[in-house]
């Protein structure tokens, strides 16, 4: 029997009162707060561990966001789409195809972006709408995006939720840990956009642990980048040698002792090191320091690798900075009024509660937009809480296509019009007006299927392409007719790792 210390009772300041609080800034959480704003809430307070918003996106250096459309369409905008549109003009700080390029099949444009990973493969490729970012120059617009809203968002930088109030099975607020000591902060709503369920998961509602192994949201990864190089003149080095994007990716695996990739940056002189690392939950404070230690340890190996091997863009390599914190994939997730599963992406379902319809990473539809309902976010037998963000209701194999930054960013927008309007009506988030909350999700430059104030044509597009569901993981389900289709992770995820 292990030991343990009881901790005496204790008496907490109250620091605040507010009618929502958001715990944790990242992509999730921040848009939540600059949602909640935007359509009438006035005393909100986002409380974030570290000194900057964007979590992952910002301090994990995740500095690509992938499929904001689907061939030539546009289906994941507002917030999001709101970060590159304010960065656009800061020299070097956004990279992709603009949205009147997206489909585009023109061999020159499709050509030039190829070495970049903006462009869908298939029959005939086409360009994509994935964004290239710098995420220093992105922390510093989240901050004025929400200072823009100062008079109604109190931001709380250095400030860790770490408990939540409750009273039977409400939610009445939470307790945080800073330089000041413990103290505490009462809401009419909470909103746990800590990616991890670090307050859900006290509440006593239903949740679960780690992903299917197999997939990638099963690792950790900690980023880091490496300048002095020329990315152009490596990918005119990697068109002279057959495979050899997929070889260098193995070379640095075997270098490194876990899977690693160079990426593209926004910069012609920075990539990225992305990594794998297999069986680690974000969760353990053991796994978070093996990933840290691991990949540290590797970095410089890594660099003398691509010195030698392609001295061509990677002579004057050197450690231009290491994320400042780790990336985290998933660990534990909610378990909802709705689990999202292979299903959804499947067969293609309808929701009266829609709050996102957007194109993800996923083999099964082709990347064609899923809905996500409300429910995924709304809790168990918890009142006054809503979750968005990448620990959002799904099952062990959903869940990695709901883990990225759009759809963190989709559901904290959500979130937070949802608290707005619950606090406008005066109901619980759970019996929330959610016509109301899609009217303002719309207006916010959400689109939303079978909604009057949507465009038509991307409802008519999708259905023209069957949903996506021309793949054959798509026609084996359909041919199943089974309730839970039954996929080889193996084989869904080959091409991913």
């Amino acid at each position: 029997m292990s030991k343990v210390y009881v901790e005496p009772s204790n008496t907490l300041n109250v620091y605040a009162e507010c009618d929502i609080l958001v715990v944790g800034g990242g992509s999730a959480g921040h848009t939540a707060a600059l949602a909640a704003a935007r359509a009438g809430a006035k005393n909100i307070i986002i409380m974030e561990r570290y000194g900057y918003m964007g979590g992952d996106v910002t301090g994990g250096y995740v500095i690509m966001v992938p499929s904001l459309t689907w061939y030539e369409k546009s289906f994941v905008r507002g917030i999001q789409e709101e970060w590159f549109r304010r960065m656009e003009p800061i020299p070097e700080a956004v990279l992709a195809p603009k949205l009147s390029q997206a489909g585009s099949t023109d061999p020159f444009l499709v050509d030039s972006w190829k070495g970049i990973g903006c462009v869908k493969h298939g029959q005939t490729p086409s360009l994509a709408r994935a964004v290239y970012f710098e995420p220093n120059q992105l922390k510093i617009e989240m901050d004025k995006m929400l200072l823009e809203e100062r008079d109604r968002i109190q931001i709380l930088y250095h400030s860790w939720g770490v408990k939540p109030i409750m009273e039977g099975n409400e939610v009445k607020g939470v307790i945080f840990e800073s330089k000041e000591g413990r103290q505490a902060i009462f809401a009419k709503i909470v909103i746990d956009a800590t990616g991890d369920g670090d307050i859900f998961r006290q509440t006593g509602t239903p949740f679960v642990a780690l992903a299917n192994s197999q997939t990638r949201s099963n690792k950790t990864a900690l980023v880091w980048r490496i300048g002095g190089i020329d990315w152009r003149m490596y990918q005119e080095w990697l068109r002279t040698r057959p495979n050899a994007d997929r070889q260098m990716y193995q070379a640095l695996g075997k270098v490194a002792g876990f899977p690693s990739m160079i990426i593209a940056s926004s910069r012609n002189d920075v990539c990225w090191v992305n990594n794998w690392i297999p069986d680690k939950d974000c969760s353990k404070v053991e796994d978070l320091t093996k990933t840290e230690l691991m990949v540290r340890e590797t970095m410089r190996d890594v660099i003398e690798y691509l010195r030698e091997a392609c001295p061509v863009a990677f002579r004057n390599a050197y450690l231009y900075d290491i994320a400042p914190q780790l990336g985290a994939r998933c660990s534990y997730r909610l378990q909802g009024e709705y689990v999202m599963t292979i299903n959804d992406f499947a067969f293609a379902p309808q929701f009266d509660d829609v709050i996102a319809w957007h194109s993800t990473v996923c083999p099964i539809n082709d990347n064609a937009p899923v809905e996500i309902p409300y429910r995924c976010i709304v809790p168990k037998n918890v009142e006054n809480l809503l979750c968005p963000g990448r620990h959002v209701s799904a099952d062990d194999i959903a869940i990695d296509w709901l883990t990225l930054i759009p759809q963190c960013v989709g559901t904290g927008q959500a979130a937070g019009v949802a608290a707005a309007v619950a606090l406008e009506k005066g109901t619980t988030v759970r019996d929330v007006d959610i016509r109301r909350v899609q009217d303002i999700l719309v207006e916010q430059d959400v689109p939303l299927p079978r909604h009057p104030k949507t465009d038509p044509e991307l409802e008519e597009y999708v259905k023209a392409r069957e949903y996506g569901l021309y793949t054959e993981f798509a026609k084996e389900a359909k041919a199943l007719g089974d309730a839970r289709p039954i996929y080889d992770p193996v084989k869904l995820y080959r091409v991913q790792m």
